[in-house]
């Protein structure tokens, strides 16, 4: 598979924007004009009380000034951790670009209104699954899930299904960004931003 990249083109300090989070959206950007599939999907690493670390893949459904969100269902393995250890780092990868983004910080429930609002968004498929399944749990098989789900499509057939209990959203406020661009010979360009009390957001050179 050909690259869309120009690995010629360096990540330069002068070039970047001074916001993270502004960079992060016109790479975000770039990263959906160049046909990424899902550019929204990142991977979320936690770690529980006592450092035992887990990654999966998440859709992030908002990414601006107040934090990156994604939702779950708060009984998970994720969950869980986070409740034990509040802290998080999600990594975006768009291969066609050569792009990575890396961004770690404290994270926290976001309200009860906006998680259901996001549930109300879903599709009614997706919202009959969620009450379904009791995520990270063992089932006996495939088929309980399946007759749970064909059970409430029956119950709630002519009204919307309850917001579920124990799902909703968690918001990562970055601490750290750190932008990588793949270059040519394994000189990559890595830029990290770190969050500073008294001037915003410092920007510091990486070695690859």
């Amino acid at each position: 598979m050909t690259r869309m990249t120009d690995y010629g083109q360096p990540l330069r300090e002068e070039d970047v924007d001074p916001d993270p989070v502004r960079q992060f959206n016109a790479w975000f950007q770039a990263a959906g004009d160049a046909g990424v599939r899902m550019p929204e999907a990142a991977a979320v690493a936690t770690a529980d009380g006592d450092g035992t670390p887990s990654v999966r893949m998440v859709l992030v459904k908002q990414a601006d000034a107040s934090g990156f969100v994604f939702y779950t269902n708060y009984e998970s393995r994720k969950a869980r951790e986070l409740a034990a250890n509040a802290r998080a780092a999600l990594l975006f990868y768009w291969d066609p670009l050569g792009r990575q983004v890396r961004i770690e910080g404290d994270v926290q429930r976001t309200t009860a209104e906006e998680s259901d609002a996001y549930v109300r968004s879903r599709a009614r498929g997706s919202q009959l699954s969620a009450l379904a399944s009791p995520q990270s749990r063992p089932i006996a098989s495939r088929a309980v899930l399946e007759e749970r789900v064909a059970d409430l499509a029956q119950r709630y057939a002519d009204t919307e299904p309850p917001l579920p209990d124990a799902w909703g959203g968690f918001r990562l406020t970055p601490q750290t960004f750190e932008f990588w661009q793949n270059r040519q010979d394994r000189l990559h360009d890595r830029l990290v931003y770190r969050r500073s009390s008294d001037v915003g957001w410092t920007i510091e050179r990486l070695a690859p």
